[in-house]
Formats: structure tokens, sequence, C-alpha cells
């Protein structure tokens, strides 16, 4: 009987501050699903709506989450969050940069997402993107996140700048984005070398939560899915690839990475003319990226 008192008296307990930030995330979520309309998220309006904004079993379904954890979660209930759910309620509640932070931070985890201004993207290498214009150059990691870019590649496939950084995945636009899917030339060849690609990558990244977030938001995509189900894995190489671009045209580009570090994480990704032609065309892309007007 000792023992088992000893067991409680010496069991952890909820901290203040824990239950405290618990009702924060919860007030926060109420606030947030309230400013957002049935409309803006494509859902019908209905004739008996009284809740303002969206209703929890409709952020639930936004989210891919059970109805009952999320109402949980809004009324401050003791319960593990994951960062793969809180990046699906940021998502569905369309938080700005800001406020997923504060969301984050409320939830006592680390968003696992590469910020825009990620600091292994060195001034010295930002200098060596504007060094390589007009050829179209990025910065990438393993995951296929668009760490930064040049003015050329911004426009390479419509208009980078246009799209929020938490999806300026190569991945998630070559599958979710028109602009990007008109441009790439054979688009269901480069959608399956690079799940191939992310599959030979993620041997050395398994159970880590960026890469459970980003592959649990793509399996819902039937032709990554289907990609992603073929265990197909190929290593790294150089390739020419084919770009209708919306500005200047047809495009053929010797598509290079340049690794930053010993192993295969962040690189550089250049994209060299093939021939007069595409030279040309990548200098007009780059003068309508400084500003210039479209021909």
């Amino acid at each position: 009987m000792t023992i088992m008192a000893t067991d409680r008296e010496t069991a952890p307990q909820p901290t203040r501050g824990s239950e405290i930030r618990r009702h924060e995330l919860a007030a926060f979520l109420r606030s947030r699903r309230e400013r957002i309309t049935p409309e803006q998220v494509g859902l019908p309006r209905g004739a008996r709506r009284r809740t303002p904004g969206l209703r929890r079993e409709e952020v639930a379904q936004l989210s891919a989450v059970g109805v009952t954890w999320y109402t949980w979660l809004e009324q401050a209930r003791d319960i593990q969050v994951s960062v793969q759910v809180l990046d699906a309620l940021a998502r569905a509640l369309r938080l700005d940069a800001s406020e997923r932070a504060h969301l984050f931070q409320l939830a006592g985890a680390t968003d696992p997402r590469p910020d825009a201004n990620c600091p292994s993207v060195t001034p010295a290498l930002r200098e060596m993107l504007t060094r390589l214009e007009p050829i179209p150059a990025c910065i990438q990691n393993s995951r296929y996140d668009i760490l930064a870019y040049n003015r050329t590649y911004g426009r390479l496939m419509g208009d980078l700048d246009a799209i929020p950084p938490e999806d300026r995945n190569c991945l998630i636009l070559v599958h979710t984005n028109k602009d990007w899917q008109a441009a790439c030339v054979h688009l269901e060849e480069a959608q399956r070398l690079m799940a191939a690609r992310l599959r030979a990558s993620l041997a050395g990244h398994l159970g880590e939560p960026a890469w459970k977030m980003l592959l649990a938001r793509l399996e819902e995509i039937p032709e990554f899915r289907e990609n992603w189900q073929r265990y197909e894995v190929v290593g790294t190489r150089s390739k020419t690839k084919e770009f209708l671009n919306p500005y200047v045209g047809h495009l053929t580009l010797e598509h290079t990475d340049l690794w930053l570090s010993p192993q295969l994480g962040a690189r550089m990704v250049t994209y060299s003319p093939k021939n007069e032609e595409t030279r040309e065309r990548l200098e007009r892309l780059y003068e309508i990226a400084c500003g210039g007007p479209a021909r």
C-alpha cells in the first residue's frame, strides 16, 4: 500500500502552465474556425446554420481527424497532438505564417515545415543564385521543399512568388498546381520519377515528423499514391527537361544537382539551356522576371 501511495505522489502531474496553454489553444482554434465561411472552403452553407463560420465537424472533415478528437481539442482536454495534425489544422483553417507559428507554440510542438528564411540558405548561396541569372536555379532539400530561388526560376513554371511558402514543394506543386502541370511537357513521367527519388531519399529519414507530414499530404493525391505504391527507387542524376513556359514558350534545359554538403540533403538545382533558342528565351524570361514587358 505504501508503494502505491508513493507512486501516486511521484507520478507526473499536469502543470498549471500546460493547462493554461491548452485553454489558449482551444480559444485560438475556436476563433479561427468562426471566422471562415463554408463558401471559402467549398462547403455548402445550408438553411439552418447558426454557428458563425465553420462547424467543428467541418473542420474535422477538412483536417481528416475525428470529430470527437477535435471537439476534445477545443474543450482543452489533455490530449497529444502530432505535428501532422497541426499542419492539417493550419491548412484547413487557412492560417498565415504568424498564426501557424502561434498554433505550434501553443501546442508545444516544433513546426517541421522549412521556413522561407531557412538558416541553411546563407547570404553567399543567395548571391550565387543571383549571379546564375538568367539560368533558373533554386535550393531544395531532399523532400523537394524549395528553400530559395532566383527570379528566373520563380517564373519558370508560372509565378512562384504567388504561392504560399508552405506550398512551395515541387511534389505538391506538380500534382496540384495547374500552372506547374501545364508547364511540364512530360508530366506523368516527371511525377513518377519524383516519387521514386523521394522514396530513395526517405530511407535516411524514416519516422521524421517533416517527412511524415509531407507524405500524409501527398498520399491524399491519387496520382501520387499510385506511383508511390510502385515502390520504385531512382538515384540522383542529370536529366534533360522540357518546359512550356507561359511567358516565352518551349524551353529545353539540362537539370543538374549541385550538392551543398557531403550528405545528399540540400542541393542547388540549376537548369542550363540546351540550345541557342532556349538561351535567348531564358534571357527574355529574366527580363520579364525583373519587371520587363512580356513579348
